[in-house]
């Protein structure tokens, strides 16, 4: 029997984290939960702290930090506790951590991602702002790093497991790729409604069970502007073979058009155990714990054109992707503070894409490409910042 294999959890009290302990519960003599980290959620973290006993868990301040030792203190387990941002990118090149589940949500994972990738990990990247803020420096590190990327994005998943094992040959199978969108919970609403809708209206998804700024983006279609993005890199194809259509279903999670006009799809129920049990367990298949799809009790599998004007936010990626490299940092940070200042309710929540769109109009990139983790955390600060002046001239 092959040794346990040592996975790192970043953000382990989302739901992306709960649901990967939960894969890794199925399967004990099969992985071990080598570390933790977690942003607010102290409680759920000292829980996890308990059951998993890891040999490390990484919070991101001093006082988090404090509070969390003096909880641990009394257990007296073999548990480390680390803090700062460099604790996480420091864990993610851990040289006994075999896999890295990447779920921290936003740019903040950015920095553990490269890491984990130039240290050659398994890197399971369910963060995917790390690749639409990363571009091509994330890839070039994968490459030098000789990292295995799998991608835990149900979209992304999808089209991952219909491609051939060997990427080399990607480019003559694909003619274009086609990304499923549930539509939200605004998929039929008036766009003329959509102004007066509250963050929890935002956030109550009919399909998924998801964290809050997730749920928003699904149901601005953000989330999928970014999924376009984040496939651009994946898949290495350019804007125009890469396409999005409304599934309400949501299981169809994505599909791959051959170049022989064939359509291979790949099925299931909307749960994310499915991708993480594939992630963790490629290339073989491992019980994710998802319930099995009932056809003889599912009614219909149907498909819609993206309403632009419902949907607004989804051109932003074509844009983005046509233009100079670095743009997609900044699209990413305005989005990120928009919706917090929505979820806030500071901002309406049609604000978000006026937030989104002037912010790309105002930030100036530099002349040059990003070349370094700290050019683009610079355009991201600098694009966060513009971005909230924005959230508060509109408050």
């Amino acid at each position: 029997m092959q040794p346990a294999q040592r996975v790192l959890i970043l953000g382990s009290t989302g739901s992306i984290g709960g649901n990967t302990l939960d894969v890794i519960a199925r399967h004990p003599q099969r992985f071990e939960v080598f570390g933790l980290s977690g942003h607010r959620r102290l409680d759920v973290l000292l829980a996890q702290c308990r059951q998993w006993q890891p040999r490390f868990v990484a919070v991101p301040g001093r006082e988090q930090a404090q509070q969390l030792r003096a909880a641990l203190a009394p257990l007296a387990l073999r548990t480390e506790v680390l803090e700062g941002d460099a604790a996480l990118a420091e864990l993610a090149a851990h040289p006994e951590v075999d896999a890295v589940m990447a779920a921290i949500v936003g740019a903040a994972g950015l920095a553990p991602c490269i890491a984990a990738a130039r240290a050659g990990k398994r890197l399971l990247l369910a963060n995917k702002e790390a690749l639409v803020v990363g571009g091509a420096l994330f890839m070039q590190a994968l490459e030098q790093g000789g990292a295995t990327l799998l991608p835990i994005d149900s979209e992304h998943s999808a089209i991952f497991q219909c491609l051939p094992e060997d990427r080399r040959r990607w480019a003559a199978h694909i003619d274009h790729i086609v990304l499923t969108a549930s539509g939200g919970p605004f998929r039929q609403c008036d766009p003329a409604t959509l102004a007066a809708v509250t963050p929890d209206e935002a956030c109550a998804h009919p399909n998924w069970v998801m964290g809050r700024k997730i749920s928003v983006d699904s149901a601005t279609m953000m989330n999928k502007a970014l999924e376009v993005i984040e496939a651009r890199w994946l898949f290495d194809l350019p804007p125009e073979r890469l396409r999005v259509v409304l599934h309400p279903q949501s299981i169809v999670h994505s599909m791959v058009v051959c170049r022989d006009a064939s359509v291979l799809a790949q099925l299931g129920t909307p749960d994310m155990r499915v991708p993480i049990a594939y992630g963790l367990s490629f290339p073989e298949r491992i019980e994710s714990g998802a319930a099995r799809l009932d056809f003889g009790t599912l009614a219909a599998l149907s498909f819609e054109p993206v309403d632009e004007r419902r949907f607004p936010g989804l051109q932003l990626a074509y844009d983005v992707l046509r233009a100079a490299e670095g743009t997609a940092a900044v699209l990413n940070a305005a989005n990120e503070i928009a919706v917090e200042s929505f979820l806030e309710r500071r901002i309406a929540f049609t604000d978000i894409h006026t937030v989104n769109c002037r912010t790309l109009d105002d930030v100036v990139l530099p002349s040059t490409a990003p070349r370094a983790l700290d050019d683009l955390l610079e355009i991201d600060r600098r694009a966060r910042a513009i971005a909230a002046r924005h959230a508060r001239e509109l408050g």
